[in-house]
């Protein structure tokens, strides 16, 4: 009886697996891409890159050279660096990196201070000091990046060009999630392939359609439309900030393209296992519509298809090994078992053949589906009872309280 169950779970997991790897091919076989050529001249229009940061000694270098080092997207661009507050050396860095990037071909850069959050109103994440770079920007075109990212040289070109040509009010680019430490190693290629199952990238782009959904670490807006909805401001108290402009932006009748960007942004989002424990555990629920069946059901997927293998085979062997009647019924298990692990480095090929993600520490896929595990229901407690629910230190709850 035990073996049978044993056998039923990894039949389970493999198919589970099996059926992701469909899904991955299916929904990537029609996304949209970034285009890569594009002889329209715009020249003479504007931009504003906006980076907010808030303790970002670790990313503002990095991603400030590569913005400073981009090809030339239009006549007038212009950098500002927005510090919420930063208590670390995020503001000395930003500066001399800016102060070694002067030139005359250089954009225009500084960096601004956002000032303490209004008392007695709801200001989460980067909502207060994107809406006070709003106040100093006057370009036609804007775009909101994260500190953790880092752009191809013809990232924004690229972007600014197809979006004047597809008429965006909002045009997304969905970057490549790239690794440093170990944690994210065994947790991010898990992560993205669950976003990628779940990318509603033809929904999104189809304007009859009310399915919105946008990439916050790349978000340009025609400034116009941006102001219209409100911007930042109109959800100053929303975590998820992202798929809540993308929802203005739709509501209010507006074009969204939300496109692969694979080749143009990497997205490196954790230094290390405390970050991204704090990041996940903030996003999982919200992420996952406020919803304690979904969030709780998620988890128990990803432990089922990729930690549940690792167990059942060296359990099956075992047993195989020590029982003398039911030994067959062991050995299936443990095929079965095997199966499942393959499938999971399937997974892994496909995203090195399609994005370019390496296979280092695929085989600890099983410790990273545990980790997500727990951040499941963690994720459902912090966001329901505010108890530790913060990032970067700042609590959420208090925002949400006030």
């Amino acid at each position: 009886m035990v073996a049978c169950v044993v056998g039923v779970t990894a039949l389970a997991a493999a198919l589970g697996l099996s059926i992701l790897l469909l899904g991955l091919q299916r929904v990537f076989a029609s996304a949209p891409t970034l285009w890569h050529h594009n002889d329209q001249d715009i020249s003479k229009t504007s931009l504003t890159v906006v980076i907010p940061a808030f303790n970002e000694a670790l990313n503002i270098d990095g991603c400030l050279r590569h913005v400073l080092k981009s090809d030339k997207p239009c006549s007038h661009w212009e950098v500002i660096v927005v510090d919420d507050q930063s208590s670390d050396n995020t503001v000395n860095i930003a500066e001399q990196t800016i102060r070694a990037f002067a030139g005359s071909d250089q954009p225009n850069a500084a960096v601004l201070q956002a000032g303490p959050r209004p008392k007695g109103e709801r200001w989460v994440g980067k909502n207060w000091g994107c809406s006070q770079a709003m106040e100093q920007v006057q370009s036609t075109w804007v775009l909101f990046i994260d500190a953790d990212v880092s752009l191809a040289p013809d990232a924004i070109r690229r972007a600014l060009h197809q979006s004047i040509q597809e008429k965006a009010d909002l045009f997304s680019l969905a970057p490549r999630l790239t690794c440093g430490c170990l944690t994210e190693w065994m947790v991010q290629p898990i992560m993205a392939s669950l976003l990628g199952l779940g990318f509603p990238i033809l929904e999104a782009n189809d304007p009859d359609s009310t399915v919105a959904f946008a990439a916050g670490p790349f978000m340009l807006f025609r400034r116009d439309s941006y102001n219209a909805i409100g911007g930042h401001r109109a959800l100053a108290g929303e975590v998820v900030e992202d798929l809540a402009l993308a929802r203005l932006i739709k509501e209010g009748g507006f074009r969204l393209r939300y496109v692969l960007g694979i080749d143009a942004v990497d997205l490196q989002m954790y230094a290390n296992f405390e970050a991204l424990w704090e990041g996940w555990s903030k996003n999982w629920f919200l992420g996952l519509d406020r919803s304690i069946s979904k969030s709780l059901g998620a988890g128990g997927v990803v432990l089922l298809m990729f930690t549940l293998p690792w167990l059942l085979l060296p359990t099956s062997l075992t047993m195989a090994c020590l029982s003398s009647h039911d030994q067959s019924l062991w050995l299936g298990d443990a095929g079965l078992g095997l199966i499942a692990i393959l499938m999971q480095l399937s997974v892994r090929l496909w995203t090195r053949s399609r994005f370019s993600v390496p296979l280092r520490h695929w085989w600890l896929m099983g410790i990273g589906g545990l980790i997500i595990g727990l951040i499941a229901p963690t994720s459902v407690w912090k966001s329901l009872t505010g108890k530790g629910w913060t990032w970067k230190g700042r609590s959420l709850a208090e925002a949400q309280a006030l």
